[in-house]
């Protein structure tokens, strides 16, 4: 049995339970020939699928193949897709191994990163079934087929997005277990949205959602992380259900670089962590030196504010990556934020000075309690067109 949990944004937290018993019957429909999605796989005849699996294989090993073969006999009548990442001519059995198990196998010359996989993989599905809800699965043995049916049939049930969550318990490597908590913790402080696996390959997609994943930004693995924030600043509502965590000692199919993709990773997070904490350092300069001038709180609170809502404004215009010739739009819709967290600032400064708390000390608590809010606004309300 599957255990669940519902986050929808930005709304309360709620439980529910499941069991992954449902099996995906897919009736026949009357055959026709498809065009050809692209020049390397040549498309048969129609069916009626409401499901199809992603995985996106750079360097595969047998494995593979048997995942393909078991995903047929777990969700009969799925479409299994395939999208090599640049492996190599020397993968080229291991794909034709899949493709013997009823696999879609397309690819491109070149590593060019699992984003861009999935991006791949989502436009030709986009072509291929329209109509089906889409899972994105590894292709390292990671996710057992009974855990991408759970996440199949959760998001069939819900017609939500649902994320296929590990514990980290058990001989689960270091680094995975700190990646993982550190980015959850850095997700939950920029948006506000606890999630419990932040990184999980495995996540389903119900049909429609081939747009908006067609435009988040990253070719690498911070594809992923990105796939939430846009979720998140969407409104969606998610669904996690708990898999099995699956490593073998030392991880060693694992193409994941920790350095360079850490750093990927957390760049978008990051981004905007840096440019806020910039600003607040000018913010609270700023109110200290013109308090110390003029004596006036009102004096001291605004002007600091023009001054690094400046700065923070033309910050947030790269770090929300703001569609160019929306200068004078975004700048608007800013000055009127600004507006309100401008009072909001000054009514808890004038309240926590009240109570005899330094200045000082009252700027960092009062601004941290609008923090959450002002990054939420300004992803969904003020940069909205994004690039």
């Amino acid at each position: 049995m599957s255990s669940t949990r519902t986050l929808t944004a930005p709304g309360p937290i709620t439980g529910a339970a499941s069991a992954a018993t449902d099996k995906w019957a897919m009736p026949p429909t009357p055959g026709r020939r498809s065009p050809r999605a692209d020049s390397q796989e040549p498309v048969g005849e129609a069916t009626t699928v409401l499901l199809a699996v992603l995985i996106p294989a750079y360097r595969p090993d047998a494995r593979l193949a048997e995942l393909t073969a078991d995903l047929r006999r777990e969700l009969p009548g799925c479409t299994v897709l395939v999208v090599d990442d640049g492996s190599g001519p020397e993968y080229s059995p291991v794909f034709e191994a899949a493709r013997h198990q009823g696999a879609i196998v397309i690819g491109y010359e070149g590593n060019r990163g699992k984003g861009h996989a999935l991006r791949t993989g989502l436009a030709h599905a986009a072509r291929l079934r329209p109509g089906a809800d889409v899972v994105c699965a590894d292709a390292d043995g990671q996710h057992r087929p009974a855990d991408i049916a759970a996440v199949a049939t959760r998001v069939r049930r819900t017609r939500r997005m649902a994320l296929g969550v590990r514990r980290f318990t058990g001989s689960v490597p270091l680094r995975s277990r700190i990646g993982n908590t550190a980015t959850a913790l850095l997700f939950r402080g920029a948006t506000g949205w606890a999630l419990g696996d932040t990184q999980t390959g495995l996540r389903g997609y119900p049909a429609g959602a081939f747009n908006w994943l067609q435009s988040v930004p990253g070719d690498r693995y911070e594809y992923e992380l990105s796939a939430l924030l846009r979720a998140r600043e969407l409104g969606m509502t998610v669904e996690e259900v708990e898999i099995t965590t699956v490593y073998e000692p030392g991880n060693p199919s694992s193409h994941f670089r920790p350095i360079a993709d850490s750093a990927r990773i957390y760049t978008p997070l990051l981004r905007f962590i840096a440019a806020s904490m910039s600003c607040f350092a000018i913010d609270w300069a700023a109110v200290m030196a013109l308090f110390a001038m003029t004596g006036n709180l009102l004096v001291a609170t605004v002007g600091a504010r023009l001054v690094s809502g400046s700065a923070n404004f033309f910050m947030n215009r790269r770090v929300f990556r703001a569609a160019p010739g929306t200068v004078h739009r975004t700048a608007a819709r800013y000055f009127l934020l600004a507006v309100t967290l401008l009072v909001g600032s000054y009514l808890a400064l004038r309240i926590l000075t009240g109570f005899g708390i330094p200045l000082g000390v009252a700027k960092i608590l009062g601004d941290g309690a609008v923090y959450v809010a002002s990054y939420l606004a300004q992803r969904r309300l003020v940069f909205r067109d994004s690039a």
